[in-house]
Formats: C-alpha cells, sequence, structure tokens
C-alpha cells in the first residue's frame, strides 16, 4: 500500500465519485481507478463498488478498513505537523464538524483568525446533526466537532453556556409574565429549531415531567422567528440569538435557568495533532471575546 493510493480511496468516497476525486487531486479518472483497483488487488478484498444511482458504496469490509485507513493519515499528517512545528512553521489540515448554529455564531471568525494567524493550515468543514458529528468523530472523517453537552465517550472542552430564553407574540397569554415556569408551556405549541438547539429543551421538558408539544421543526432561526409572528407557536432559544428581534415579539426568562453548554470533542486530546490543539486554544480564546 502507497500513500498515494490511500489518499485516492478516502477522496473517492468523501467527494462521492471517481470524477470529483480525479478533479480534487489533480489526476486523470483513469488513474484513480487504478490506484484503487491496485490497492483492492494487494488486500485481496473489494472496497467500494460503483451504484449509478447512488455513487460510490463502500463494502462492509471497505467501512471497516476504512476507519483505519483514516487513522494512518491521521498519525501521518501528525508527523509533517510535528516536523513543521520544528521548524517554525504551522501546516495541516483542521477537519471539523459542526452543527448549524455553532457554525454561525463561532466559524466565520475562527477562519478569519486562523487565515490571519496560520495562513498555511487548512480548514474542512463538515455541517451535520449531533448524531452525524459524534459519527464522523468516530469514524475519523473529522478530527474536532462541535457539541452539546453532556456527552460521554470522548474527551470534550467546553467553550460557552448559553442562557435559554423563551421567545413570543405580544398577542401570546403569556407575554404579561416576566418569568415563564416550565410548565407554564406544557403541551403549549413550540417551534424548534434543530441544529443544536433542540437537544437541551428536550432534556429539560423530561426533567420537568412536562409534556413538550413540538408543533413544528425548522433549520433556520428566522424561519422560527417568522413563524412565531404568525402565530404557529413559541421558541425557546438561546440568549445571544435574538439580538435583533422583531418589535412584535418578545423574550421572557425562564424557570428553572437552564443554558444550552457548548463544546468541542475530540477522540482523545491527548493524541490530538498539533493543529486541533491550536484551534481548540484558539476557540477558548475567541469565546471569552463574546463574553465580555
Amino acid at each position: 500500500m502507497t500513500f498515494s493510493q490511500l489518499q485516492v480511496l478516502i477522496t473517492a468516497i468523501d467527494t462521492g465519485s471517481f470524477t470529483k476525486a480525479a478533479q480534487t487531486l489533480n489526476m486523470t479518472q483513469p488513474a484513480i481507478s487504478h490506484a484503487i483497483s491496485g490497492l483492492e488487488a494487494e488486500l485481496g478484498v473489494t472496497l467500494l463498488y460503483r451504484d449509478r444511482k447512488k455513487g460510490l458504496i463502500l463494502t462492509d469490509i471497505g467501512e471497516r478498513t476504512l476507519i483505519h485507513i483514516r487513522a494512518v493519515m491521521n498519525h501521518l499528517e501528525k508527523v509533517e505537523q510535528e516536523v513543521a512545528a520544528e521548524k517554525g512553521l504551522e501546516v495541516g489540515t483542521i477537519r471539523i464538524g459542526s452543527f448549524v448554529s455553532a457554525s454561525t455564531k463561532f466559524l466565520p471568525k475562527i477562519i478569519k483568525i486562523f487565515k490571519q494567524k496560520y495562513p498555511s493550515l487548512k480548514i474542512v468543514i463538515s455541517e451535520g446533526t449531533l448524531g452525524e458529528i459524534e459519527e464522523w468523530l468516530s469514524n475519523k472523517v473529522v478530527d474536532v466537532g462541535f457539541t452539546i453537552l453532556p456527552r460521554k465517550g470522548m474527551d470534550v472542552i467546553s467553550i460557552v453556556k448559553e442562557k435559554m430564553v423563551v421567545v413570543l407574540p405580544h398577542t401570546h397569554p403569556l407575554y404579561n409574565k416576566e418569568l415563564i415556569n416550565i410548565h407554564d408551556l406544557d403541551n403549549k405549541p413550540l417551534i424548534l429549531c434543530g441544529g443544536g438547539f433542540e437537544s437541551p429543551i428536550i432534556s429539560i421538558f423530561k426533567e420537568n415531567r412536562v409534556n413538550l408539544r413540538a408543533e413544528y421543526t425548522v433549520s433556520h432561526i428566522n424561519t422560527m422567528l417568522k413563524m412565531i409572528q404568525e402565530g404557529l407557536g413559541i421558541a425557546i432559544v438561546p440568549n445571544f440569538f435574538i439580538a435583533h428581534l422583531p418589535d412584535d415579539l418578545c423574550i421572557r426568562n425562564l424557570e428553572p435557568k437552564f443554558c444550552r453548554e457548548i463544546a468541542l470533542a475530540v477522540p482523545s486530546l491527548k493524541e490530538a495533532s498539533i493543529s486541533v490543539k491550536l484551534f481548540i486554544e484558539e476557540m477558548q480564546i475567541l469565546v471569552k471575546t463574546f463574553e465580555e
């Protein structure tokens, strides 16, 4: 097996086709096919096959093997980073898994910081659900991922706690209450926003034995605000997300008070690469500016 063969296989799977892999690696499509065929011949197994509708599909042994291949490639990259660091350079790739709301708040600023301070470091972003991010971390698809605490089975570094508040229209029966108790929301129509918002909300309802009536679930907070304006329900969101609230909506504190705690997760902080540790350090510095 060669470094090139392993890189070709990973790129083909990540891009979903030999054609896209060839474009990414600046190779011809026959060269991509030849590299993977050679790898399969050497191993004596079929790692993937092409489906006209679904594209490239890993076989069972291909899925199991790919986890180890990603680990090998990550270790090789760590070697390159260690050598570069000895020379006073920062090089490599940071693969980040993020859910939508974390991407919106953190990624534009942290990417700008890295472009200025570490121009030779490349950042690759994959957005998905919390479950997908956990799977990507387990399978070495990403190096570090945003998550919501509590989270088991990985090393986590808490970066920020966000107070959750209620957003409702002026016409809502609870408008006159300065403090809304969680029991006031029993079986009331709620609009949930996916992408990392829903997990702590589900937990607080379960802990207080209150019936969560999730009338709608949307993927973007602006959609959620428009639906609240139309009287379709109310919502619970992190306080920082409602800095520019429409005039006909208001926020109310929730009792008992609870927070959404965002953290960074890595399979092993001890084994994390130099670039990942730099990312974690810069994120910890960045979140302090949100608190000031």
